[in-house]
């Protein structure tokens, strides 16, 4: 069974999430180099069926654009280019860093590791997942 793939998408470092084969976990994957975020998904999808891309949609609390949300809008365009097989669908993103935070915190890791800038991104597009399957 396909699973569903989520993007916490960032001008330096992308996290990345997926789902099980059922879609009723979601487990954070890893941490690309934004400007390698094509080249890894591509040789991910030759080993597994994805179905679907979600990506964070950076927006104020007053549902205004962010800074980032103009980069999110070209990514999106990238990634229909290149994989126009796979929808893409944004989903709000606000708060999903902070949860992500917390949720670190929670697992008892140590100060230096919660500092990992790429673990709190990938811990990001997982919360952001979590928050699509609870939707669905």
């Amino acid at each position: 069974m396909p699973r569903i793939l989520a993007i916490d998408y960032g001008k330096k470092r992308t996290g990345i999430a997926v789902t099980d084969p059922l879609k009723m976990i979601a487990t954070g994957l890893t941490t690309v180099l934004t400007h390698e975020l094509i080249p890894f998904l591509k040789k991910y999808f030759l080993r597994e069926e994805v179905e679907k891309i979600i990506i964070g949609y950076p927006k104020n609390l007053n549902d205004t654009d962010t800074d980032a949300t103009q980069s999110v809008r070209e990514c999106v365009r990238i990634l229909k280019k290149n994989f126009p097989d796979k929808p893409v669908e944004m989903l709000d993103e606000r708060f999903t860093s902070k949860i992500a935070l917390q949720s670190i915190v929670a697992s008892g890791i140590n100060k230096k590791q919660r500092r990992d800038k790429g673990l709190i991104d990938e811990v990001s597009a997982t919360v952001l997942l979590q928050d699509y399957l609870r939707s669905i």
